[in-house]
């Protein structure tokens, strides 16, 4: 039998402070809800491959842009928006 990869929420939140400390994160700078919205977003508009792809590149365009929580809720915005219209044409 195999274990399930299926993570509850609280388990999420353990991951998310995991990572924060092994790379010296605030609290506040891994909005979960934020990337689970945008790869859900990703996902449906775009394909679900592209959701992991679209949240490293969001991560990388607010980093370059300063990192600021503004900067990765920006970053997010665009490729969210970009992912509503790509079937749009």
């Amino acid at each position: 039998m195999t274990e399930s990869r299926t993570l509850p929420p609280e388990a999420l939140n353990e991951w998310s402070a995991a990572l924060a400390e092994r790379f010296g994160l605030a609290e506040g700078d891994v909005p979960i809800s934020l990337i689970l919205d945008l790869a859900r977003d990703v996902a449906n508009g775009v394909a679900r491959p592209a959701a992991p792809l679209s949240a490293f590149v969001a991560g990388l365009v607010a980093g370059r842009a300063g990192g600021t929580p503004a900067d990765t809720e920006a970053a997010v915005a665009a490729v969210v928006e970009l992912a509503k219209r790509w079937h749009a044409g």
